[in-house]
């Protein structure tokens, strides 16, 4: 192989990998490829990669020796200690303005230290969220890059190639931010994917109790819910899972074991959101659901002693499907509109500026949560750069007062029929709490003042002004400092 020919180099030859190589490929682009287990490379190189332009190396020597200056070379490994060890091993052999992408699913707080000390050795260091599944990183990805300013041109071309694409053209794929704003944003992502799915399960669960829907009929209801607002690659899946046959003809679907599993993002995203101060409710509901399905041992056992409600199926079909429908849908806007406050903290908190508007539009194609509605998140930035929350949009805000009515009723019925919806409830209750002037938060402050003097401020008085009343005549009149975490 000829010294200095490879465009990019990519470490990691999981399925992610592999699909993103024969992306880059398929563009024009040379990648040359190595995987700590060697045999994978050429395995690789004789199956997938066969009649392809893709170099297999068979060490890191190897790999950045046929790579192009500035050289870039891209990681496809598991976040945490084995993107710092591949670092490491890369360093030796790179030189400065050399460039390295980490591409997996890494923690923002660990994109923000890499980048800082790869830029005191003068590497430039790009931690990018990749969203789209397998089918994604083949035909297209949401591809979501942050890190260090500097090394955006020198992967801009390669990244916009290789994207999904909207309607128009626009790539999925735009500069999201400095240091680890690019995988805080694929973070937020998953999160609100948590919360997609969530909603989902919960609407599912509801036609199957109350109206007794059997896999065709729910394959059915979801493909015509696809055609309409609900439009997204989700419902498009959950209707194509619903008509899967097992090998005896029976529906799939009710042979998989009810007990969720989880990677760590949607979890990610509830800590961020408590350590900010952000009541992204809807999310962390959808992350304790699975942890709850995953205590099935527990519930088998717990199914024979509690009881819950026996009622017959819900006589008006067609009314019950399209209260569960617009249920669904703003319980969606309500996880999005919580996602988005939460992209806004952290902004503040990290300096850095997202264009929260571009984050529609790269999640408007390629990734696991593209959707018709995403557009009415661009639109409605596009209207006001400054919005401070998503509910308070024209569209956003009439919706939900015109379909507040089925929400209510399908969460009624949910009760009634004994059937968990903890993301449906949530929801709702975020937005009674969210249209409140006026919250029994003024008891709580009472509480704390009354049994820790950590006093209050008064309607009748300018915020910022602190009081503390002695309740029973036995305390003091010392007050403890005021202070929110």
């Amino acid at each position: 192989m000829e010294k200095e020919s490879c465009d990019i180099g990519l470490i990691g030859l999981a399925v992610m990998g592999q699909n993103l190589v024969l992306n880059m490929n398929d563009h024009g682009y040379r990648v040359a490829v190595f995987n700590r287990t060697v045999s994978k490379v050429d395995d690789f190189i004789q199956k997938e990669a066969a009649g392809t332009q893709v170099v297999g190396t068979h060490s890191i020597q190897e790999l950045v020796r046929v790579l192009k200056k500035p050289r870039r070379v891209m990681l496809m490994v598991k976040a945490g200690e084995t993107v710092d060890h591949m670092i490491e091993s890369l360093l030796p052999h790179l030189e400065k303005g050399d460039i390295i992408i980490d591409g997996g699913n890494s923690h923002y707080a660990d994109t923000n230290r890499r980048t800082k000390a790869l830029a005191e050795k003068g590497i430039l260091f790009i931690g990018t969220g990749v969203s789209g599944g397998e089918e994604g990183a083949r035909f297209g990805p949401s591809i979501m890059p942050g890190g260090n300013p500097a090394a955006w041109p020198h992967v801009k071309e390669i990244f916009q190639a290789i994207a999904a694409k909207v309607e128009d053209g626009s790539p999925c794929c735009e500069w999201v931010g400095e240091n680890g704003a690019g995988h805080y944003v694929k973070m937020v992502h998953n999160g609100i994917e948590y919360g997609d799915m969530q909603v989902i399960c919960e609407a599912y669960h509801l036609l199957k109790e109350g109206l007794g829907l059997n896999a065709d009929e729910l394959h059915e209801v979801f493909a015509e819910w696809n055609r309409g607002e609900l439009d997204s690659y989700l419902i498009e899946i959950t209707s194509e899972i619903f008509a899967k046959k097992d090998e005896d003809g029976t529906p799939l679907i009710d042979k998989i074991l009810d007990a969720a599993g989880q990677k760590g993002t949607g979890k990610w995203t509830g800590i961020s959101a408590l350590e900010l101060g952000t009541p992204v409710t809807l999310i962390g509901e959808a992350v304790f659901a699975r942890c709850l399905s995953a205590m099935k041992e527990e519930r088998v056992a717990a199914s024979k002693i509690l009881t819950g409600p026996k009622r017959p199926a819900a006589q008006d079909r067609d009314a019950f499907i399209e209260d569960v429908r617009r249920a669904l849908y703003c319980s969606k806007m309500v996880s999005y509109a919580q996602g988005y406050m939460l992209l806004r903290e952290a902004a503040k908190e990290q300096a850095w500026n997202l264009n929260f508007g571009g984050i529609a539009l790269m999640w408007r194609g390629g990734c696991i949560i593209r959707s018709r509605f995403l557009g009415k998140i661009k639109e409605a930035y596009s209207k006001n750069p400054r919005l401070t929350n998503l509910l308070v949009d024209d569209f956003f805000s009439q919706t939900l007062i015109d379909y507040q009515a089925s929400w209510r009723r399908a969460i009624i019925q949910a009760i009634e029929y004994g059937v968990p919806t903890p993301a449906f409830s949530t929801a709702l209750s975020f937005y009674d709490g969210f249209r409140s002037a006026r919250l029994p938060a003024n008891l709580l402050q009472a509480q704390r003042d009354f049994f820790g003097a950590h006093t209050y401020e008064r309607v009748d008085r300018p915020r910022g002004e602190f009081f503390h009343t002695n309740w029973t005549g036995r305390g003091g009149t010392v007050a403890s400092g005021t202070y929110n975490v």
